[in-house]
């Protein structure tokens, strides 16, 4: 029996509350390879019948989704929103009021820089029943597939996940972050949404301590067929990100794990190369 053929399931301790299933499930998508959502998430999709979706959701994913379900749009690009985060929640809360079953796809896990903790409470605080459903994030599948293990017993005994976007009003905009937090030995940080703000974190983590020769890395679209891995180090990592033209999505992995690249990068090549191939053929 297939898994995905079964019905979704809502937790006990909802039912045993005597809760009526959730009128909006938030689901994360994952990284964007279509075989790293969870089973539940799936069931999800074809189950669905509405379906608002974020800019970083594939392609792919999205062929997941039911013929018959509708699909809105409500992205938010760089210097482009569809609608701001309030009016998401407000048609959410709109939606599920309206006696519709809404899915929330978000990139990745909706909990990890995916705003979906504001979307929790703006349902929660309209008394609108919803559920999550967690995804693999793009930190693990970056990590996976380009061969940078996040932590390594020899290399990081802490991770830190930061967001490298711009802080404040007009000239005074900055990278607000904890950059003495972030520059400590033995540990890797994860950086979600600095391609634009690079050369601030690289200026800012050598101004703190860390070595400028420190491994680091800008993963760009991992887990699709056109990720590209940008490997330097602290340094050098700004110049090869122009030089390459890494455009988001794209991930800035810094740490000592980012050298297993070299030995375990090529293995992980190997093996997706394989497996495309395999899916194709059959």
């Amino acid at each position: 029996m297939s898994l995905i053929n079964e019905p979704l399931r809502f937790s006990s301790e909802a039912q045993h509350e005597g809760l009526l299933p959730a009128n909006v499930t938030l689901v994360g998508a994952g990284p964007g390879d279509p075989e790293l959502l969870t089973v539940k998430a799936a069931r999800a999709l074809q189950a669905a019948r509405l379906v608002l979706y974020d800019h970083l959701v594939s392609k792919e994913v999205l062929k997941l989704v039911g013929a018959e379900a509708e699909l809105i749009y409500v992205g938010k690009e760089s210097g482009h929103h569809t609608l701001p985060q309030e009016g998401i929640i407000e048609m959410m809360v709109r939606l599920a009021r309206s006696g519709r079953r809404v899915l929330r796809l978000k990139g990745g896990d909706p909990y990890i820089f995916g705003r979906g903790g504001e979307e929790a409470q703006g349902l929660a605080a309209a008394g609108v029943p919803f559920v999550v459903v967690p995804g693999i994030s793009a930190a693990q599948g970056a990590a996976a597939a380009a061969g940078m293990p996040l932590t390594h017993r020899d290399h990081a005994e802490s991770l830190v996940y930061a967001t490298g976007h711009l802080r404040g009003e007009g000239a005074g905009r900055t990278v607000d972050l904890d950059w003495s937090m972030l520059a400590r030995p033995r540990q890797t940080v994860v950086i979600y949404m600095g391609v634009g703000t690079l050369p601030i974190i690289s200026a800012q983590l050598q101004a703190h301590g860390l070595a400028g020769d420190t491994p680091a890395a800008l993963i760009e679209r991992a887990t699709l067929p056109e990720q590209r891995n940008v490997v330097g180090t602290l340094t050098t990592l700004p110049a090869l990100a122009r030089q390459h033209d890494v455009h988001s999505p794209a991930l800035i992995m810094i740490g000592t794990v980012v050298a297993l690249h070299r030995e375990l990068g090529a293995v992980a090549y190997r093996v997706q190369d394989a497996q495309t191939q395999a899916a194709r053929d059959g």
